[in-house]
Formats: C-alpha cells, structure tokens, sequence
C-alpha cells in the first residue's frame, strides 16, 4: 500500500491506500474541494427558497432534488475513491480541480433549472447536467488509473469506470433530445437509479481499500459545511427583522433561535458513531452513505427556510408567517427521523428509546408551527423549532449515550 509522500508530487502509481492506517485525516486538497461545495448549496438553496416564498412547492422540492443528487452523488463518489487511492500526485491534484471547475459549472446552471421546472414544460438541465459530466469524467480517469496500478482490484476499478462512462453518455444524450418535463423525470429516476448502483455492482467484484475513519471525518465535514447554510439564513432572518423593525425582541429571538438550532443539529449528528461500526463492518457503508443524502438536503432545506423567513418578515413573500416557518420545521423534521433511522441501520439495532426522542422532537415542531399560527411571530416559532434538537440532546447525555455504549459493544466483534 502506498502513502504520499507529503515532500514533493511528482506522478506516483495509484495502488491504494492502507484501510488501517492510523491518523489518516482528511487532507488540505480534499477541504478544499469541499469549499466549492458551498457555492452549490448556497445556489440550490436560494432558488429553493425563491420558489417556495411564491408558494411553488412541488416545483421547489423537485428542483432541489435533482440539483441535490448532482452535488452530492459527484461529491461521494470522489470522496470514497479519494479514501481508496489518494496519491495526493500532481494527476490526482488536477483531476480534484477538475471535479472544482464542475462543481461550479453545476452552480451556475441551477437558476435555470428551477426556472423551467417551475414553468413545467421542459427541464433545463444543461448546463447542471454539463458540470455533473465534467466531475464524473474526472472520476472515470482516475478509476482508469488506479485500474492500471492495482491489478488486484482492477475489476472494481474497471467496473466503476465503465458504468459510469455509460451512465454519463446516457446524460448528454438526454440534454441534446431535450424531452418534455414527464418524460426528464421518468429519465432522470432510471438514470439516478442506475448510478446509484454502480458502487454495489464494482465493490461485489473486488473491494476498493477505502479507510472508514477517514470516510466517517469526510462526511462530518460536508455536514459542518452544509450547517453554514443555516448560519447564513440566520443572518439574513436577522437582517430582515433589523431591516423592518430595528434592532428589537424579534431580532434577539431571530438570532438566538437560528444560532441554537444549528449548534442543536450540529450536536445531535455527531452522537452517531461512524468511524468505528464502520471499520468493523464495512458493508453497511451502503446504507450509511446513501442515507447522508437525505441529512445534507435536509440541512440545506432548512437554511432555505430560514431564507424565506426573511423574506416573509420583509412582507417579499407569497407565503404567510405558517407557511414560513413550515419551512423551517418540515426540513429539521426530515433531518430527525432521518438520522435516527440512519443510526439505526448502522447499528443494525433498533432502540425503543429513539421512537421517544422522534415523538419529543416532533412535538416540539408542532408546538413551533401552532404557536405562530396563534399569533407568536415568525423569530418564537424558529426559538420553539431550535427545541427540537434539544429533545434528543438531553435524551442522548442523560440516558441515550449508555445505550450507545451497549449497542457498540454488542456490534463490535
């Protein structure tokens, strides 16, 4: 197994990295791919947000969808074929810049994305679509290469190549055809489908040598990462409520509310222990890594809530102080069950005390959206909805985290 060498980058073989090394972490290259990754959020989010303020919802989620898939599946597939071979060499180098040219690509193609979604006639997806196929291109020459190095797991290698070299032809064919909005959707669900296997079909016939603590690091950064967006729709909450009413209670309650609730979700994902159930077991990545999906599209749903919030409070909104602060708690909603149910498969245990914790958190944003429909602004409804977290925070220190300890102990051989 080779390791850079951190002095010089010259061109290195690619024959992959030790899955037991100690202290692996993630690398300056690889947070700095991540940085690109908050442009695309920030662009998806914006444009989700702009929809649902005019109370377009179905084209909203739609959109986020697809913009969702292609930012996440192109970041995921880099970063477990990072974890297996990163040479940190002067090709990996400029492949990974590649991949940062494709996601800003990507970024500038999403408002006319969500535009024509929204009109419901044909998806204009080019442009997103061209930024996906530059990453994936990227990612298809490295698997070439790490093939030609590592001759024992060049079926894998070969495998992850070929299928996503075909999976990509079928995307650019898609945009020349241009079909109708029905017939993109029936496309885009078999094609996601499609690439949402490859992992499964090339692991099954070699296993590439990925470093799970190295992958559980990567995707605990993403998740900071895409917690900035609801930092940044704090700050633009806060700025409405200044904007309109000056510095004032609401102000205070906008700020302490977003402040609270991203430190919550912040918390709450970090009592799941990746690293070592993965390390131990290393097929339930599957589960554990598509399932992210849903985290960081929840996280930056929320954040776009928050940014309709704003624009609601600024009275720039179709929607009311209900429908605004819906926004925000359905997202955080989604991010609850979804980790816990994450959590649950990683363990492959199911604990009846989470079911309480779901109820707990559930409750709280019920109360959250019933108290702004009584009449509570929209800055109570975002403190009551920071509650949520808080449940299963309490629940995990006070009792949760003694499960946890038992729960491991019966996972680990």
């Amino acid at each position: 197994m080779t390791q850079p060498s951190g002095r010089d980058h010259r061109i290195q073989r690619m024959t992959g990295r030790d899955p037991d090394q100690t202290h692996r972490a993630s690398t300056p290259l690889e947070l700095l791919f991540d940085l690109t990754l908050v442009v695309t959020f920030s662009q998806a989010g914006t444009q989700m947000a702009h929809l649902l303020e005019l109370g377009h919802i179905a084209a909203a989620v739609g959109a986020f969808a697809f913009s969702l898939f292609a930012i996440c599946w192109a970041w995921i597939n880099y970063s477990w074929l990072a974890s297996a071979y990163d040479n940190d060499d002067i090709f990996f180098r400029v492949a990974t810049m590649v991949q940062m040219l494709g996601v800003l690509v990507m970024a500038l193609g999403m408002p006319a994305l969500f535009h024509s979604i929204d009109e419901g006639l044909h998806v204009d997806n080019g442009i997103v679509v061209a930024g996906y196929v530059v990453m994936r291109v990227s990612t298809i020459a490295l698997w070439l290469r790490a093939g030609r190095h590592d001759p024992r797991r060049r079926p894998a290698t070969q495998t992850y190549a070929g299928l996503i070299a075909l999976a990509q032809v079928a995307w650019v064919i898609q945009i020349f055809i241009y079909p109708p909005l029905p017939v993109t959707v029936a496309v885009t669900v078999a094609l996601v489908t499609f690439e949402m296997a490859i992992p499964a079909i090339a692991e099954r016939r070699a296993r590439t040598p990925w470093h799970a603590h190295h992958i559980a690091e990567r995707y605990s950064l993403l998740v900071i990462i895409t917690l900035g967006e609801v930092i940044l729709g704090t700050i633009l909450a806060i700025s409405a409520v200044v904007e309109e009413q000056g510095w004032s209670v609401e102000a205070v309650l906008v700020a302490s509310g977003g402040v609270m609730l991203a430190f919550g979700l912040w918390w709450v994902y970090f009592t799941m222990p990746s690293g070592e159930i993965l390390a131990a077991h290393r097929r339930r990545g599957f589960p554990w890594g598509y399932g992210h999906m849903v985290l960081f599209g929840s996280l930056a749903a929320t954040g776009a809530g928050l940014h309709v919030a704003a624009n609601v409070i600024e009275h720039e909104a179709h929607l009311g102080p209900v429908g605004a602060i819906l926004t925000v708690v359905v997202p955080v909603a989604v991010f609850t069950v979804a980790l816990i149910t994450l959590y649950s498969l990683l363990l492959l245990q199911f604990d009846p005390f989470h079911t309480w914790l779901v109820v707990g958190a559930l409750a709280v944003l019920t109360a959250a959206v019933l108290a702004v429909a009584a009449g509570a602004s929209i800055g109570t409804g975002i403190l009551l909805a920071a509650g949520a977290p808080l449940v299963v925070i309490v629940g995990y220190e006070t009792v949760g985290h003694r499960h946890q300890a038992v729960a491991v102990e019966r996972a680990l051989p």
